[in-house]
């Protein structure tokens, strides 16, 4: 540490007052130590709108990527709770379990999903309540760490969006992002007291697991995934012939399959058999056994880069896992290691990397969807990380029972890893200071939607009485002035607007250098951190000044009075009125200090502070450009999610008219009821429109193989594979249009007809255009 900086920061122990906050309606005061006034000086000093160098612009522009990213990040969260809720409606209608009177709620659900746009709020005075009440519930998070208990499932979906990207949504600021966390140490520490039995911990689908699921797709969880996991899952996916099953049934299935096909007749191998018969075949057992080495080499090199990725991964989630850790331990005393780590492990595996290494076209890592064998080997991978992080042996899947070696094998690496995700320190003091700059803003503001507001005030009057019992309590006082919630408007009238956020019993702090200046620091203390914040300010804005000063000696040997003097002299006017201020500042340090000692004190720490802010450059250019390419990933999946939604315009529209429930032009409802086909499709056919993604089928064979889909009644479908000089098919597969909405909900990408790969959502494409629309027509 330098010498002046470690007398500033050990000017007295003694914290100074800087703000009033209130506690269940009572008045305490925030403090902020004298330790953390250095950098808070920093920042007031050096928040001046003339410097503009290359450091700045880069600043600017990666603040503004932030600001995208976390914008576009809540409208793929909106975009993806829309497309789960009609996955579920349209099955409903399919199934003919929907009321008529639901029906025209989905459709309107699907016509209003273009709403948002900027928006005026009806009412100027309750504009300023509800500021004042969010502002409550942002600075405050134990208010949202109780509310999210209080939920129910079917409610907390709707509260997470508001929290974490609204409430919380600059999710690169730090304020939020501590005051986010703050909230979920309140919540797991609620979570750990409640529970009665160690294994359950964190595991079940509560309100609780959905935040910490949602926590991680934020902005920077997005970013470290794409970063450490791309190359590598991206690596695998280029062996697409590489096959890695080791179910032997499934592995003595594909024995038949292959033979049928390379010799054009029946297989004579028993069919029907059970997993212990399969898993006898010597066949079967010669081609288990190689794979069973490659799973465990390529497991072992994801579990090499995610130990090795220890360092980028987002404070945040290591200061979550380090609560975990923390409450288990005060719960839990006489818990061991391996179960303190199997619970760290459920959320840092389970909830964060897993997902995205089992579906990475969800979370952007990839372009496009994996075919059948990569797939297949990265849902092994993530079950063999998961087994290993969790401790737990692969009894319900005894096929893996071989892969216990690489358990065992690699425990005391997972624990240690595990382990040192919590070593981080703790944000409370940077957060103090945070909240201070906050009170000392003129404009705090909220990006928020009406129905946003309205459903959190909902919320809020609901569990009213344990969130505020007391009538003095700062939150209630605000319901009361609201009075009853207003009802949710329509999609289309769900706008936005900018909410200007304040409290109405805290002064904010306009005067940053004054509230410094009546703390314990000294008058020559502050004099020289402004001093040196203004001569960095002038090398920045004009960085020839510093050649100029030196006559080419070594930066050293900077001249304080002559770059002052060369400022003050400079064309540049705002330079100008710098220079000739500090030319004043430098003859009051001179009066009152020993002029050598500081002079050199103060070249020192400028010539320090330079050659940060050039490392600085560097490193947030870098990140310019890991950002990039993550907010060009949630724009493709923003792209996606859109035509998903579009598709399921045209899927329930047509279903409807199938299924008698919406008129036709013509006036007559849709019957539907009679056969259709079979239609018939070549396998080259269907492999040029993308609908067969993946075939096993021989080149020499591929002319002579061909589909035929029938509809024996509405929604019912028959896909037959035929092979010319065969007279019956080689196979037939019954299919429900819901079976295959379904997948597409899971997240199956093909429909698996044992020769081919089918695309889902092509096939629902295909489906509609031969029999829904020739239906109706």
């Amino acid at each position: 540490m330098r010498e002046r900086d470690r007398k500033l920061l050990n000017v007295t122990p003694t914290s100074i007052a800087l703000a009033s906050y209130a506690v269940d309606g009572v008045y305490e005061p925030a403090r902020v130590s004298c330790g953390s006034l250095a950098a808070l000086w920093s920042i007031a000093a050096e928040n001046d709108q003339d410097v503009d160098d290359e450091l700045t612009q880069a600043q600017r522009k990666l603040r503004e990527l932030k600001a995208r990213i976390s914008g576009q990040s809540k409208k793929n969260f909106l975009l993806e709770r829309d497309v789960r809720y009609l996955d579920s409606r349209i099955a409903l209608l399919i199934q003919n379990r929907m009321a008529l009177d639901e029906q025209a709620e989905v459709a309107t659900h699907l016509e209003e999903m273009e709403g948002g746009g900027e928006g005026t709020f009806p009412d100027d005075r309750k504009r300023q309540i509800y500021g004042n009440l969010f502002f409550l519930l942002q600075s405050e998070p134990r208010h949202i760490g109780t509310l999210t208990r209080l939920v129910s499932l079917s409610e907390i979906d709707t509260l997470l969006q508001t929290v974490m990207f609204t409430i919380y949504g600059n999710q690169y600021e730090s304020r939020e992002e501590y005051l986010l966390l703050s909230m979920f140490q309140n919540v797991l520490a609620a979570q750990f007291e409640l529970s009665t039995e160690f294994g359950s911990l964190l595991r079940a689908n509560t309100p609780v697991s959905r935040m910490m699921t949602t926590y991680t797709r934020r902005g920077p969880g997005q970013t470290y995934l794409k970063n450490v996991l791309s190359e590598r899952i991206n690596n695998l996916l280029e062996h697409q012939d590489l096959d890695l099953e080791i179910n032997p049934l499934k592995v003595y299935e594909q024995m038949i399959v292959d033979i049928e096909l390379e010799t054009g007749a029946p297989c004579q191998l028993p069919r029907g058999i059970t997993q212990e018969q399969a898993s006898a075949h010597a066949d079967v057992q010669a081609i288990i056994g190689p794979r069973l080495t490659t799973l465990m080499e390529i497991a072992g090199n994801f579990l090499s880069t995610i130990i090795a990725s220890l360092d980028q991964v987002p404070y945040g989630i290591r200061w979550i896992c380090k609560q975990i850790r923390s409450l288990t331990k005060r719960k839990y005393p006489n818990a061991n290691d391996a179960n303190i780590c199997s619970l760290i492990g459920g959320f840092f595996m389970l909830r964060f990397v897993n997902p995205a290494i089992v579906t990475p076209q969800a979370y952007m890592l990839v372009e496009g969807n994996p075919s059948r064998n990569p797939r297949r080997a990265l849902t092994l991978v993530a079950k063999m990380l998961q087994n290993l992080a969790n401790k737990s042996t692969f009894s319900k899947e005894p096929y893996m029972a071989a892969l216990n070696v690489f358990v065992e094998t690699n425990k005391d690496r997972i624990n240690t890893f595990l382990n040192d995700l919590c070593e981080v320190g703790d944000f409370y003091e940077a957060l103090e200071m945070d909240q201070y700059v906050a009170l000392s803003k003129k404009e705090i503001q909220l990006n928020i939607s009406l129905n946003e507001i309205y459903s959190t005030h909902s919320l809020l009057l609901q569990h009213m009485d344990v969130l505020a019992p007391s009538d003095k309590h700062h939150l209630k006082i605000c319901l009361n002035d609201l009075g009853p919630a207003p009802a949710q408007v329509p999609r289309h009238e769900n706008k936005t607007i900018n909410l200007a956020l304040f409290s109405r019993w805290e002064t904010p702090i306009t005067d940053v250098p004054s509230a410094i200046a009546d703390s314990q620091l000294t008058q020559a203390d502050i004099l020289y951190m402004d001093t040196k914040a203004l001569f960095v300010q002038i090398l920045r804005t004009m960085p020839s000044l510093a050649n100029t000063s030196t006559n080419g000696r070594e930066p050293q040997s900077l001249q304080l009075t002559a770059i002052a003097e060369a400022a003050a002299t400079a064309r540049d006017p705002s330079v100008v009125k710098r220079g000739l201020k500090l030319r004043g500042m430098l003859a009051q340090m001179s009066a009152m200090q020993a002029q050598a000692e500081q002079d050199r004190l103060m070249v020192e720490e400028v010539t320090q502070e330079l050659v940060h802010l050039g490392n600085l450059r560097t490193k947030v250019n870098q990140e310019i450009a890991s950002l990039e390419q993550v907010f060009k990933a949630i724009l493709d999946h923003n792209n996606y999610l859109r035509s998903q939604l579009e598709s399921y315009k045209e899927y329930l529209q047509n279903v409807r008219i199938q299924s008698g429930l919406v008129t036709s032009k013509s006036g007559a409802r849709g019957r539907g009821q009679q056969a259709q086909g079979p239609y018939k499709f070549s396998h080259a056919a269907l492999e040029k429109e993308g609908i067969v993604v993946e075939s096993n089928v021989p080149e020499n064979r591929r002319k002579d193989i061909y589909f035929t889909i029938t509809s024996p009644m509405p929604g019912t479908f028959v896909i037959s594979l035929n092979f010319k000089r065969r007279e019956k098919p080689i196979l037939e597969m019954d299919l429900k249009l819901d079976d295959l909405l379904e997948k597409q909900q899971m997240g199956a990408a093909n429909l698996d007809l044992e020769y081919v790969q089918l695309s889902v959502v092509k096939v629902l494409a295909l489906l509609n255009k031969t029999f829904l629309i020739k239906g109706k027509a």
